[in-house]
């Protein structure tokens, strides 16, 4: 995906949120237990809950952040966990430094 594409991706309040909440998710979401796992991130019901929006928009955004490379996915039977790939940033910082 190119930096055009990822900005339209970042150009989402939500989003942006849901960023944020997975860079700490041990301060945005209850202890780890059942919905969190610090190794595997945070499910979707859980995101969901306190974003407040439908479970379609949610799982439709973190498709879109996934598909950005901005997070990653760790399916568990019927359960799908987010993590947020800190590295991802690290890249598009550089990428920006290069291109502007």
């Amino acid at each position: 995906m190119d930096t055009k594409d990822i900005f339209k991706v970042l150009a989402n309040e939500t989003r942006l949120q849901i960023l944020q909440w997975l860079k700490d998710p041990g301060t945005h979401f209850s202890a780890p237990g059942e919905g969190y796992s610090e190794a595997e991130g945070v499910c979707v019901s859980l995101i969901q809950k306190k974003a407040g929006l439908a479970q379609s928009t949610i799982s439709h955004y973190l498709t879109m952040l996934e598909e950005a490379g901005l997070v990653k996915s760790t399916r568990h039977g019927q359960w799908t966990y987010y993590r947020r790939i800190d590295q991802a940033f690290s890249d598009l910082a550089d990428r920006l430094a290069h291109d502007l």
